[in-house]
């Protein structure tokens, strides 16, 4: 007998995704790691804003209206991901000295611009100035694709800088900041593969008929869905490794404010009936 869900595989991924993306907010939110990594958590919820709007917008609104929403939030998602760069740099380095961090800055900074100068097309500065409808869209495409690619570079490099010398600082293995970071590394690595992938295809793939085409399309379509699978495994270990505390004394900074409370009243009554 063959059971027949009527999902299809997209769709699966999809509620999978966007059920992990709740999860873990709940998780930031109720265990007291949003005010630790505020830029982490606004990408979350970009990411999930993001993620429903593709469900609910895709098909039902002109083209051009939905392109310049989906364009933009995809702008506005890479450059908070450039801020969450940032914010576990400044939580894993943050003893570092300053020379430390103008090397640091500087030797990621000039791997991103090589990256960038080198990896995929850049248009010409006329399709960028001419004047029509298009050309902001374009622009928009460019900076999101762009400063993309720049945050995954970037937060590749933060995350080897962290694994290696975290546990000088305070981003050690166990640390919430350097279990963030191997997540965002992981996800980037997988959406820099898929692209530089993708790219590769398109570039030497000459469709002659229909069921080529087809098959360049279905190739595309199990990428990306194996960037869908590894980014649910990424969000999974986020939700895990957030929920448990860190070692140390300072685990209890964690903590709600709420659980803290009672044990110094309990302190203080014990300290009244001793008088």
């Amino acid at each position: 007998m063959h059971l027949n869900f009527g999902f299809t595989t997209v769709q699966i991924l999809w509620t999978l995704t966007f059920a992990a993306l709740l999860v873990l907010l709940v998780v930031l939110l109720g265990r007291d790691r949003a005010r630790r990594f505020p830029w982490f958590t606004a990408s979350m919820v970009l990411t999930a804003v993001r993620l429903l709007a593709s469900r609910m917008l895709f098909g039902r609104m002109p083209q051009l209206t939905t392109s310049s929403i989906f364009l933009t939030l995809a702008a506005v998602e890479a450059l908070v991901c450039l801020l969450v760069a940032i914010e576990i740099a400044r939580r894993a380095f943050g003893g570092a000295s300053r020379r430390a961090w103008i090397t640091g800055t500087l030797a990621l900074l000039a791997v991103g611009a090589g990256v960038l100068a080198t990896w995929g097309p850049w248009p010409a500065w006329k399709a960028i100035t001419a004047d029509s409808a298009m050309t902001v869209l374009r622009l928009t495409q460019l900076v999101a694709q762009k400063t993309s690619l720049l945050s995954d570079v970037l937060t590749v490099g933060v995350g080897l800088l962290v694994v290696l010398f975290g546990r000088r600082f305070n981003a050690g293995f166990r640390s919430h900041t350097q279990q963030i970071v191997i997540g965002l590394s992981t996800a980037a690595i997988a959406q820099m593969g898929v692209r530089g992938i993708w790219q590769q295809i398109a570039l030497h793939a000459a469709p002659q008929t229909q069921a080529e085409y087809e098959h360049v399309l279905g190739i595309q379509e199990k990428l990306y869905n194996a960037n869908s699978v590894l980014f649910i495994a990424v969000l999974v270990w986020w939700i895990a490794c957030l929920w448990i505390n860190e070692p140390g004394p300072d685990s209890a900074a964690g903590l709600p404010a709420a659980v803290e409370a009672p044990s110094a009243e309990a302190d203080g009554i014990s300290t009244d009936q001793q008088k």
